[in-house]
């Protein structure tokens, strides 16, 4: 069990990095959500992975950590925030420039008036 929770760590971490480095915003925005998923499974992953176990430490021998999930519960609202924001913030650059382009213009120091390269 533990491998195929490492492996999908994995495989949201490469995902999510995949699309962060695209050029355009709504990629981009979804590259944060998987790195945000990758990040909530490994916080509750670092608890134990236990099946049928109570989250509160009672007189049962086996018993799973409740810090992490309340670490990834307040992760999850966090990211919520976040998304919402990066969002607005994708919705206003599109709407300004006509455009989703991630990349900016690369200016030539030495054309005069500092003018972008084509």
């Amino acid at each position: 069990m533990e491998f195929l929770v490492a492996s999908a760590i994995g495989i949201l971490t490469a995902a999510g990095t995949y699309m962060v480095m695209r050029l355009r915003t709504f990629p981009v925005i979804l590259g944060m959500s998987l790195l945000t998923y990758a990040v909530n499974v490994f916080l509750f992953a670092s608890g134990r992975l236990t099946v049928s176990a109570p989250p509160i430490l009672t007189d049962a021998e086996v018993y799973t950590d409740p810090l992490p999930q309340a670490l990834v519960l307040t992760a999850i609202v966090i990211s919520f925030g976040m998304t919402a924001v990066v969002v607005m913030i994708a919705l206003g650059s599109y709407l300004g420039a006509d455009d989703d382009h991630v990349n900016d213009p690369v200016i030539d120091p030495d054309a005069p008036d500092g003018e972008a390269k084509p």
